[in-house]
């Protein structure tokens, strides 16, 4: 038995499984309800992938709060951001009028305090996507990296989020005095190292990696069947248009993450893999 397995038989026999999974569901909403599952990946590093996924209540409104946080040489990092990034997003003073303003400078914060605690925090960094649901009505979705959110309506499937790839953002890495590197055989990365192009975190390569999240609204109306959020486990196996057909028929979220994690590993996915599914119907 290898180091790896025994350690996972330790997990196991403490509640801390290779896997991860749960549900909720609105109560402004009965109808809307949430699930979310984890897996880990086959490489030889700790779990990094985290998730967050409640309702909550403040005052007479109801947020549905929805993150990945997929980290790189990290697992310190997203722990961090799944602890205090929605913190950080609500507490911004005009969050309620200008929650578009509010997340932008919330993910600023929060870069800015990961950087300045790199000797706790260590080196590394994250990607993330984060959704939120205004009572029931409004979704705000932001994203840095390659973590992804596809909302389902009408049988289509459509990407909320942008994919930050080094290749797409040459020109702007290129004027902070960075590169693109194409090696053969491998995939674009920023200075030769990283596979993203926006990150929290990565102190060393900050110079020249953007954590300015790309940011959407999308009205939640009665054609809107379901939201996916995953780390890129699933994206590098699975199309959006796929991923939405695989779990269109499973009414329980919970059981539509877990059914997605698995046609992701079946498509040959080494990745650590998390997925939060929200349904609206």
């Amino acid at each position: 038995m290898t180091g790896r397995e025994i350690i996972h038989k330790i997990k196991e026999k403490v509640g801390l499984s290779s896997s991860d999974t749960g549900r909720g569901k609105s109560k402004m909403s009965k109808h809307i309800t949430h699930g979310y599952h984890m897996v880990e990946g086959k490489s030889h590093h700790t779990m990094e992938d985290y998730v967050f996924a409640q309702f909550k209540q403040v005052d007479d409104n109801e947020l549905g709060l929805f993150a990945i946080f997929d980290g790189h040489l990290s697992h310190e990092i997203p722990d961090y951001l799944r602890s205090h990034l929605f913190n950080n997003i609500l507490n911004e003073p005009n969050f309620w009028v200008e929650p578009e303003s509010a997340i932008r400078r919330a993910y600023r914060i929060t870069d800015s305090t990961i950087l300045d605690k790199a000797t706790d925090l260590g080196k590394g960094g994250s990607t993330a996507v984060t959704a939120i649901l205004i009572n029931g009505q409004k979704l705000v979705v932001a994203n840095v990296g390659d973590s992804r959110a596809v909302i389902f309506k009408n049988g289509v499937a459509k990407q909320l989020s942008i994919d930050h790839e080094p290749d797409r953002e040459r020109k702007i890495i290129e004027d902070r005095g960075g590169f693109v590197s194409n090696f053969p055989g491998d995939v674009p990365r920023v200075d030769g190292q990283l596979a993203v192009a926006r990150a929290f975190g990565d102190k060393s390569l900050k110079m020249h990696l953007s954590s300015e999240p790309d940011v959407v609204v999308e009205l939640i109306d009665d054609d809107t069947e379901f939201l996916i959020l995953a780390s890129d486990g699933v994206w590098k196996v699975l199309s959006n248009q796929e991923a939405a057909d695989c779990i269109k028929n499973i009414k329980d979220a919970r059981s539509a993450a877990k059914h997605l994690n698995e046609q992701a590993l079946a498509k040959g996915s080494t990745d650590d893999i998390s997925c939060v599914v929200v349904r609206f119907q």
